[in-house]
């Protein structure tokens, strides 16, 4: 995630400069544009006059107004007001720059298109046509025009992108079409030179002509070429923004926030990508979060099935692990509040990491115990085997180290059950649980208790022996009658210490 940086003042004025500079620039494209007329025509004579217009108008005045464009933005940038007063100003910021251009180009070439008609004509001056006039004048006005607007269009880019990184503000209002842009921009670099070129065609003859066409060429290949560019700038340079961001969320980077750099509908979809990117930062937090209190793989499965009816209720044969700690109402009594917590933590983390290991998944925390099933909801090759294994490994890994500051030794009995498990979400309102349901479930639980009347650390039912094939050394310790069943219930033990074989 981008975190705003301060901008410095001397930041806030090089912004500043170079918004006057990028929008005066048009001055320096007319200057060019006159020296090429001058030379070509050979009135050296009226240079005072081509240049002194341009430098008053295009320069001078162009300046001034500009300035008075800019403040909002500026109060904004020093801290004077505040982003919402500035956004409409931000969005228009090139099409007020650009009519201000227009305007002061058109008074521009009128003074000069209109000279020669009360000057000497020894100043060398030749009279324009009224339809060579007429063209002229709107040919260049609507240039300077689109040159200027998508100069500060181009610069605009610049100046979001600062405002991003230093406020982390993004534009939010798009009065702009992409498309109209593009159109406007292949016309006046395309029809524009050619408009002309057809107005000298039927205004003059001979070499008035050709002088006519090569003052009209040249400028053109200028003038088009340095539009050009900044119309690919302006209109590119955000598209290109938006695809390397969408490179990255796909490449899993969901920290992307991109500024949005346009005021068109290219702009109005970079800021919905960054909406886009936000709401899938919010989901992997949810899923983070909601992986912290349920297993993650079974918080996946929630948000990735939840909807099609899967969760609603599903019955497959699984394996159910529940453990407990031998005495833990004791240790609790002489082990300070935060210490326990502390060593229980530590404990679980434990026991985790073999149900994890061997494909299970952690349903929910009993108090100082948990509850894991295996091949529910998540797919468990050899589920019964593999709760099993997971067993002993955990009581290999408890038995061999302790707990927390103190070094608690934590005991832990295991009763393990295989059979047919009702899995889904339930709850009420707005408050639902993934659990496990059913007869398995309970007799898992029931066999975890009676570790304690044979003195043993594993305990698993018939089922689950049958279900592992051989692949253990288990002792029968004959049936007996479990709590809330009505039949006795064959339960066989496992060594972990000798008789297990653990992979």
């Amino acid at each position: 995630m981008n975190v705003p940086v301060p901008a410095t003042s001397t930041e806030i004025a090089a912004i500043r400069r170079r918004y006057l500079w990028m929008a005066t620039s048009v001055f320096f494209l007319d200057l060019a544009i006159a020296v090429i007329f001058m030379a070509t025509s050979g009135s050296w004579g009226s240079a005072w006059r081509q240049v002194g217009s341009s430098l008053l108008l295009l320069l001078g005045v162009n300046w001034l107004v500009v300035r008075h464009l800019f403040e909002p933005v500026r109060l904004y940038l020093d801290g004077n007001i505040p982003f919402e007063n500035i956004q409409r100003r931000l969005t228009q910021l090139p099409l007020l720059t650009a009519q201000t251009t227009a305007i002061l180009a058109f008074a521009v070439w009128a003074f000069r298109f209109s000279v020669p008609w009360w000057v000497d004509e020894s100043a060398g001056i030749s009279k324009p046509t009224i339809g060579d006039l007429f063209v002229g004048l709107v040919v260049l006005t609507i240039f300077y025009f689109t040159y200027t607007y998508f100069v500060v269009s181009d610069y605009l880019a610049n100046l979001c992108t600062f405002i991003f990184r230093h406020y982390g503000r993004n534009l939010g209002l798009f009065f702009g079409s992409y498309t109209i842009k593009l159109l406007v921009g292949l016309l006046v670099i395309s029809i524009g030179p050619l408009a002309a070129i057809l107005a000298d065609l039927f205004s003059y003859e001979a070499d008035r002509l050709q002088d006519e066409i090569l003052v009209d060429i040249a400028s053109a290949v200028m003038g088009v070429a340095i539009t050009a560019y900044f119309i690919s700038r302006s209109l590119l340079r955000p598209l290109h923004t938006l695809s390397s961001a969408m490179t990255k969320v796909a490449d899993g980077d969901l920290s992307v926030r991109v500024p949005v750099t346009s005021n068109d509908d290219v702009g109005e979809l970079t800021g919905q990508f960054n909406n886009m990117v936000e709401g899938l930062r919010e989901r992997e937090r949810i899923r983070e979060t909601f992986g912290r209190y349920v297993d993650e793989s079974v918080a996946s499965t929630i948000l990735h099935r939840e909807g099609q009816g899967v969760l609603a209720g599903e019955t497959r044969e699984a394996t159910i692990l529940f453990t407990d700690i031998a005495g833990f109402t004791t240790i609790a009594e002489y082990l300070a509040p935060d210490r326990l917590v502390t060593a229980l933590n530590e404990y679980l983390e434990t026991v985790l990491e073999p149900i994890r290991a061997h494909g299970g998944v952690v349903n929910t925390f009993i108090g100082d115990g948990l509850f894991a099933s295996f091949n529910m909801p998540l797919a468990c090759e050899n589920h019964g085997a593999a709760a099993v294994r997971a067993a002993i490994d955990i009581q290999r890994a408890v038995g061999s180290r302790t707990f927390g500051i103190e070094g608690v030794a934590f005991a832990t009995r295991i009763g393990i059950s295989t059979g047919h498990v009702i899995g889904g979400s339930v709850g009420a309102g707005q408050r639902m649980s993934f659990t496990l349901l059913g007869d398995t479930v309970n007799l898992a639980s029931r066999l975890e208790e009676l570790n304690k009347q044979h003195g043993t650390r594993i305990l698993v039912s018939e089922s689950t022996c049958m279900a592992c094939n051989g692949e253990f050394a288990f002792d029968a310790l004959g049936s007996v009658t479990v709590r809330g069943r009505s039949d006795a219930v064959a339960v066989f033990s496992v060594d972990p210490n000798s008789r297990g074989k653990s992979s």
